[in-house]
């Protein structure tokens, strides 16, 4: 018969291979960092160039599979969310250069 520690040593890494482990720890370290967000203290308004920089940030983490990173990235912005859906490429000034 198996251990406690042997069947919390084989859940542990069956999780961590599905990807599961990974994605648990980040969506608990981002609820613990929106517990400790002060509500009272409004966000400054984004700009549209940290909008675009906001974006590009997170299609980089995105891109490279850093999925994790960018679940805490995407939790820590959700009050943006709707400023995110309504913009698009002509909205945030972007030069035609970046377009080719």
């Amino acid at each position: 018969m198996a251990t406690v520690a042997e069947l919390k040593a084989v859940l542990k890494d069956t999780l961590e291979k599905k990807g599961v482990l990974g994605h648990l720890k980040a969506r608990i370290r981002a609820e613990v960092f929106s517990a400790l967000d002060d509500d009272r203290e409004p966000r400054p308004s984004l700009s549209h160039e940290n909008l675009l920089i906001n974006e590009l940030i997170r299609e980089y983490l995105e891109f490279n599979k850093y999925k994790y990173t960018a679940s805490v990235l995407i939790a820590d912005d959700h009050l943006r969310k709707e400023e995110r859906k309504s913009a698009n490429i002509e909205d945030l000034h972007v030069s035609q250069a970046v377009h080719r």
